[in-house]
């Protein structure tokens, strides 16, 4: 009997396998192989793919008509992920070697481990297996050893409740997809041709961020004015009681000097802060211009070379197995970062940074530990000098001592109400060896901190305050909000964060400058869109882990949950729907009537006939159901359209393949001539056709204007490749008046008045910024020469 035991990814294969004696073997009398998985193998198919062919094209189309879906229509069909087919056949092979299958990927909250583990089984087919589960508390020998030999048996899939819970997590996001199609609708309906992706975390994100960066925009500064007092030692006494004002001249003058009288004072202390997850390395690294995805990208390869740990954790602390693997390895990468070892001597585990319980660990230093920095840098960059510098200082900073200081605290001997206190570094510990605010211009340090500490002598003075401004979005305070929500975790946020600020995405939702972080164009629409809405509620994660757990429990089915997004779905599609109103009517836009759309098989198309869906509205006119038939049948049609400048005319032309902006298209395609016929109301003689055929430039004078209706005159000619009419109105130069002016057509009559120097009587004219306006023009020489000269008087 041969026990497959399957990790998850390749490290924490290689890790079984150095814990057990090889990939393969025997370990306390039990055959044993090691497999491996590498993440998720299978993703779910499209939506279209899920269904009953007759539901297919309702799935398929972007078109709120077919929302809310129905979770009881999907399959929940998976389909392999992109260049896995070799993983999958070899861990098919592996599986087929075992009478028994040993679970042994992650253990962690969400339940991750477990789904990519059973949907592999799934896809296989080989449910009819025996099962077991390695549960360990991380990837050191010992543990490793103590969970395969305390394997628990397993039923099946649908009995491992983290396993049920991570499903209907992963099924949850999939129906998210509905969310991001009511935004793009919606956003089209407003003019805005974007795709707008929407998601527990995406929309978390925007939600966020629209709001911080309204609150710092709108923000109005409020002076006040108040008394207080100040020492020679630049401490300063102030009294929650003392009055403000609104003016300086307000405050009265009613204080004079006094000595300071010691109240006492206390010895204090600060531990070394928290140990990293990849948001907040990736949020220090932002400031010193490394992008998140480079830093995911950079974080990878070094974790492949075992220079840092697992980057996905979701573990703050390290197990005590951790870090007696650590241990020995404490002055050799303190002397790579620079850092003194003789500052590092709390050497026993801090029950806050070390607690029995996680699997990879927080993120940290690895086994192998570099020659140098220029080492790190040489291999991966610039970044990797960064993080490799960053993660060893943060993990080094709990060997330190914590950080003393004395605080004084003291009182004006006249005025006992005005109370100062000063914090007097003694020994810097953990201080002196990371600093986690460092080049972070954003950073709030202790204002109480003083060198000296509190003075002899305090003298009043007028403080002038303000209320505070709301901080500027930024990637770090972006994570500091998901995580006090408890929306994602690290890794997650910082792949997410990631996306949502590519600038190479052709829809991204934010974007960086230095450290400050902004809306996006697509940003900016779904924020104003998701006001109000499900999706857009940042207490929607919360639901989403209580729902987790009843399910993990069995005290819910995922099936009873996921029946709720329906009406979710109904309520943002209104919800939107009035925010988009809303949106429209603020930036003066108008509705964008999304165009029904025809059907069919076109006989004609290139390659043969194929089903094709085109816009059944086409400038102004709704080809009846006649004129669609002639048209998928490859025939011309003409009917009455309407130009821009709402005139009608007759179109002629057939079905065809347009192109639009690089994007290919099925559509009605207008029938281009291949002789100039008419322009402007003119139709031309037979000889103005075989002139202009023959590239001839000619001046007409009874052109009609399609605007106003005016008869005027220019020079026209054929532009044969572009096959149209290219008009010149002219400059006016000589003794010639222009054609036009101020957006203004000039009648034959008109120049002829301006070329005998007469004032006329325009108006409708158009100035540069689009303003309309009446005028008396002149045509006269001004500056060396002559132009049109208006007069308002």
């Amino acid at each position: 009997m041969v026990a497959i035991v399957v990790a998850e990814k390749p490290s924490a294969a290689r890790n079984m396998a150095s814990a057990l004696g090889g990939t393969k073997g025997s370990y306390k009398d039990t055959a044993y192989e090691v497999a491996s998985l590498r993440g998720h193998l299978y993703e779910f198919a499209h939506p279209h793919a899920m269904v009953d062919s007759s539901l297919a094209d309702a799935y398929q189309k972007w078109d709120l008509a077919n929302l809310p879906w129905n979770p009881e229509d999907l399959t929940w069909k998976r389909q392999p992920q992109k260049n896995v087919a070799d993983v999958i056949k070899a861990l098919r092979a592996a599986l087929g070697r075992g009478a028994e299958i040993v679970i042994a990927t992650d253990l962690d909250p969400s339940g991750e481990g477990d789904l990519l583990f059973w949907e592999a089984i799934d896809e296989l087919d080989l449910h009819g297996k025996s099962f077991s589960r390695m549960e360990f508390t991380d990837e050191s020998k010992a543990s490793i050893q103590k969970a395969f030999e305390q394997r628990r048996p397993v039923k099946s899939m649908q009995d491992e409740g983290d396993y049920r819970k991570a499903m209907y997590r992963s099924q949850w996001d999939f129906l998210s997809m509905q969310f991001t199609r009511i935004a793009t609708a919606m956003g089209r309906q407003s003019g805005q041709d974007l795709v707008l992706r929407q998601g527990r975390l995406k929309s978390a994100m925007v939600s966020l961020v629209g709001d911080q960066q309204k609150a710092y925009e709108t923000y109005v500064k409020k002076p006040f004015f108040q008394n207080r007092f100040r020492d020679e030692n630049n401490v300063m006494y102030t009294n929650p009681d003392e009055p403000r004002f609104d003016q300086k001249a307000q405050v009265p003058q009613q204080y004079g000097p006094s000595a300071v009288v010691l109240d006492g004072t206390a010895d204090k202390k600060t531990a070394p802060p928290k140990l990293l997850d990849l948001a907040s390395l990736s949020s220090m690294l932002v400031g010193k211009g490394v992008k998140a995805n480079l830093t995911l990208s950079t974080y990878q390869k070094m974790y492949e070379s075992q220079v840092v740990s697992y980057p996905r954790t979701e573990d703050k602390t390290i197990t005590p197995e951790q870090f007696k693997d650590l241990a020995p390895l404490v002055d050799k990468i303190a002397a790579v970062v620079g850092v003194d070892a003789g500052l590092l001597t709390h050497r026993q585990p801090r029950f806050t940074h070390v607690k029995p319980q996680g699997a990879h660990g927080a993120n940290r230093p690895g086994p192998k530990v570099p020659s140098s920095l220029d080492e790190v840098e040489h291999k991966y960059g610039k970044a990797g000098r960064l993080i490799y510098e960053m993660l060893a200082k943060n993990f080094l900073a709990m060997l330190a001592e914590d950080y003393r200081y004395e605080q004084q605290k003291g009182h004006v001997e006249k005025y006992p109400d005005f109370v100062g206190i000063a914090n007097v570094p003694k020994s810097p510990g953990w201080r002196a060896v990371f600093d986690p605010d460092a080049g972070d211009d954003t950073a709030e340090g202790d204002e109480n901190e003083s060198s000296k500490g509190l003075g002899q002598t305090a003298e009043p003075f007028i403080f002038e305050g303000a209320n505070k401004r709301p901080e500027h979005p930024t990637m770090k305070w972006l994570m500091k909000q998901l995580e006090k929500r408890d929306v994602g975790t690290g890794a997650t946020r910082t792949s997410t964060y990631s996306e949502v600020t590519n600038g190479k995405a052709k829809y991204p939702l934010l974007t960086e400058k230095g450290r400050k972080l902004r809306l996006a164009q697509a940003g900016e629409i779904s924020w104003r869109l998701l006001s109000g809405t499900r999706i857009g509620d940042l207490g929607l994660t919360e639901k989403v882990y209580a729902d987790m757990r009843d399910i993990a429990a069995g005290t819910a089915t995922a099936e009873e949950r996921l029946a709720v997004v329906a009406d979710w779905v109904r309520e943002d599609i209104a919800t939107m729907t009035e925010n988009a109103a809303s949106l429209r009517a603020e930036l003066g836009l108008k509705e964008q009537v999304v165009a029904a759309r025809a059907e069919g098989v076109w006989q004609a198309a290139p390659g043969g006939p194929k089903k094709v869906a085109f816009k059944k509205i086409w400038s102004g006119h709704e080809f009846s159901a006649d004129e669609v038939a002639k048209l998928l049948a490859g025939e011309t049609i003409s009917f009455k359209a309407t130009n821009k400048a709402n005139k009608p005319y007759t179109a002629t032309g057939a079905l065809g393949v347009g192109d639009y902006k690089g994007r290919k298209f099925v559509g009605f395609q207008l029938e281009v001539p291949d002789k100039p016929t008419k322009w402007s109301g003119r139709t031309f003689t037979p000889a103005e056709v075989t002139a202009l055929l023959a590239g001839q430039a000619l001046e007409i004078d009874d052109f009609v204007s399609a605007r106003t209706g005016k008869t005027f005159g220019c020079k026209v000619s054929w532009n044969a490749k572009a096959k149209k009419i290219v008009s010149d109105f002219g400059s006016g130069s000589g003794d010639e008046p222009p054609r036009s002016w101020c957006q203004h057509v000039f009648t034959p009559q008109e120049r002829d008045d301006l070329a005998a120097g007469k004032t006329i009587h325009g108006k409708g004219f158009v100035s540069s910024r689009g303003k309309t306006f009446d005028a008396k023009v002149t045509w006269k020489e001004e500056g060396g020469k002559k132009k049109i000269v208006p007069s308002f008087g």
